[in-house]
């Protein structure tokens, strides 16, 4: 049987494997809705490392812009929790580690997320936040998946 944390593990490694799939173009451009904007709430806000805000209609334009742009592009998810639960909604963190990333200031690069989620299936990615890790942890970290 599995825990809450399972299926959140599950919805954050499956959302970022569509996220490689995407932008190295190994998916058909007609999974972008199905596969991930019906992930996110229509009043979804994404924080990026930077600090720039993006809604929903930001996150799929760039979707769509970003297609099949990075072949060598990799994620791999660290660190997933379960840090606080009530009623419909979660908030998880977990560290998002990339390699090959030339959107990216490092193309090897660390960021810790926390997000708001509702419970599903199918899970509603409500807010997204990521920060950058500190450049000690980054460079200790393996980047070999």
């Amino acid at each position: 049987m599995s825990t809450l944390l399972d299926d959140i593990r599950n919805e954050i490694v499956d959302a970022h494997d569509f996220f490689v799939q995407w932008f190295t173009g190994t998916i058909a451009r007609d999974q972008l809705e199905p596969c991930l904007l019906a992930r996110f709430d229509r009043d979804v806000t994404f924080i990026s490392p930077e600090g720039q805000v993006y809604r929903y209609d930001a996150l799929k334009e760039m979707f769509e812009n970003g297609y099949g742009s990075n072949t060598d592009f990799r994620i791999e998810i660290r660190d997933v929790f379960v840090r606080h639960g009530s009623g419909d909604m979660v908030l998880a963190t977990y560290t998002e580690w990339q390699a090959g990333a030339f959107a990216s200031n490092l193309p090897n690069n660390a960021r810790v997320t926390s997000a708001v989620l509702q419970p599903g299936p199918p899970f509603k990615w409500l807010h997204i936040h990521e920060t950058w890790l500190p450049d000690k942890i980054r460079e200790a970290g393996p980047f070999d998946f």
